[in-house]
């Protein structure tokens, strides 16, 4: 084979590299957590050299925060971009974005990520501010956007939005911290498709007019 042949396996090879160190961060990640996960560690995950990692990224820190902005950004994006295009019920559009949030959750990182965050953050604050201002803020934004969007067209009764964000958010939390702790132990499985479709139900209900 040509030199010239084999020239574009190696680009894509190369090209490669990125993703597949994010991968291999997440992963030790979500198993060691931040603390004891160690860059050379990823590397050889990754099947490349330490070296070669900071070709790409310029420490521990930075390489977690791309680990979360590829797994995380583009969940964001399509909820709401789903707001955005939405024609039907309010009701309608915030079931779509409590489903899709968690089957995109169950086929990412992202349970994963919830998990370590919250053990995690307090001894590493910068780590903390930046997944806040990065992905908390814009997905609290999201189902504010879907309370005042119901309330506008008379579908929900009048609520505190801000306040009422943190309280639909926070059951799909728990059901992925529950997915990543007591889940793989089998100590009181959850039904997690009962579960979603009450979490729905009782939104529906308590939010109507």
């Amino acid at each position: 084979m040509s030199a010239t042949a084999k020239e574009p396996r190696w680009e894509r090879r190369k090209q490669d590299r990125p993703q597949e160190l994010l991968a291999a961060a997440l992963q030790l990640f979500v198993e060691r957590g931040f603390a004891a996960t160690r860059l050379e560690d990823v590397a050889a995950r990754a099947g490349v050299s330490k070296g070669t990692l900071y070709l790409y990224f310029d420490g521990k820190e930075s390489l977690f925060k791309s680990v979360v902005r590829a797994n995380m950004l583009p969940l964001l994006d399509e909820a709401e971009a789903r707001v955005d295009r939405h024609e039907g019920s309010s009701a309608e559009l915030l079931c779509e974005l409590i489903r899709n949030w968690w089957e995109a959750a169950s086929h990412t990182g992202l349970k994963g990520i919830s998990k370590l965050m919250m053990a995690e953050s307090g001894n590493f604050p910068e780590l903390a501010r930046f997944y806040h201002a990065e992905i908390i803020a814009r997905s609290d934004a999201t189902v504010v956007r879907v309370l005042e969007r119901g309330m506008a067209r008379g579908e929900f009764r009048r609520i505190d939005a801000e306040a009422m964000k943190k309280v639909i958010v926070a059951p799909v939390v728990m059901l992925m911290l529950w997915d990543q702790s007591l889940a793989p132990c089998a100590i009181a499985p959850i039904d997690t498709d009962a579960y979603l479709k009450s979490l729905m139900d009782l939104c529906v209900h308590g939010l109507k007019a």
